[in-house]
């Protein structure tokens, strides 16, 4: 079961990145399409989010899914939008990997296997 709910968190995260995205691209809802991408996106997103919330505390599944979220986003906005990242936001989102890293290998609050 543990690696189910990781893959449903995933794709959670993946839904939750492709929306993000898509509100970047809808260009404050003015675009048809790309408005309605951020609607089904989230919609998707959160519904794998509360599967995951049957097995792992709310804790765990926010920080895992907001944290990987901030450093997908902001990879994005720097490839796909050209976006600046400097120094500090990139040491930034490596201490929240190096967090979710500790959390899963660590914490006895998620499952292991």
């Amino acid at each position: 079961m543990p690696t189910q709910i990781y893959l449903i968190l995933a794709l959670a995260i993946l839904a939750e990145t492709v929306g993000t995205s898509a509100l970047q691209a809808s260009q404050q809802f003015t675009r048809l399409w790309p408005s309605v991408l951020v609607v089904v996106a989230y919609a998707i997103s959160f519904y794998l989010l509360s599967i995951t919330l049957n097995v792992l505390p709310v804790g765990i599944v926010y920080a895992i899914w907001s944290g990987l979220g901030i450093v997908f986003i902001a990879l994005i906005g720097f490839l796909v939008f050209k976006q600046a990242l400097d120094w500090p936001a990139v040491i930034g989102m490596v201490l929240i990997l190096g967090g979710i890293t500790v959390i899963h290998l660590f914490s006895n609050a998620t499952p292991h296997g």
